[in-house]
């Protein structure tokens, strides 16, 4: 399986780890039930056919990526940066260092 790192290009699947379900929504990190916390970590759908998934570029560059993956025939689609390296470049005036004031 070939994956498509926006950042590296098109890639084997072994530069990649697979890290989870990209439809799966996390409870909030204050909740105390663990009901829901079982549900979570161990309720999940075995879908067919097109899937989003998580996937970090450990090989190359370790960007986590958002995927869409066919589980029958592993074809890939759309292919998206999450994280820190999803945001656009801030501007000049806001990336160059200040000097010190005297």
């Amino acid at each position: 399986m070939r994956i498509p790192c926006p950042i590296c290009g098109e890639r084997d699947a072994g530069e990649f780890t697979y890290g989870g379900d990209a439809t799966v929504a996390r409870p909030a990190m204050d909740e105390t039930d663990p009901a829901v916390w079982n549900r979570f970590v161990y309720d999940r759908e075995n879908p067919r056919g097109a899937h989003l998934e998580f996937w970090q570029h450990t090989g190359g560059c370790r960007a986590w990526i958002k995927l869409q993956r066919n589980v029958l025939t592993h074809e890939v689609g759309a292919c998206e940066l999450v994280g820190p390296w999803s945001k656009p470049p801030q501007n000049d005036a806001q990336t160059k260092r200040q000097e010190p004031v005297e």
